[in-house]
């Protein structure tokens, strides 16, 4: 199940479990739209996958499978994809 995490974790701007500006790659690294297209081109930077939009969780099960709260932020990391 994925983690649905809360924000970039290049420009710290939040991204609630609805927002459909979120972009993760395979390992679930979550970025917002426009540091995805801007800043990384459509790759993690961390694994040099591709970006793509993160579904949005249903209200109903978003209730029993919450997202995470974990903030993960690393704004030096987010230069250049790898």
């Amino acid at each position: 199940m994925l983690l649905l995490k809360p924000n970039c974790e290049c420009c710290g701007r939040d991204l609630p479990p609805q927002s459909s500006d979120a972009m993760i790659c395979s390992f679930e690294c979550t970025f917002c739209r426009g540091c995805s297209d801007t800043r990384l081109h459509g790759r993690c930077p961390n694994c040099g996958g591709e970006l793509q939009r993160r579904p949005v969780r249903p209200a109903d099960k978003l209730a029993k499978h919450p997202a995470s709260t974990q903030r993960v932020y690393n704004p030096r990391g987010c230069g250049e994809a790898a």
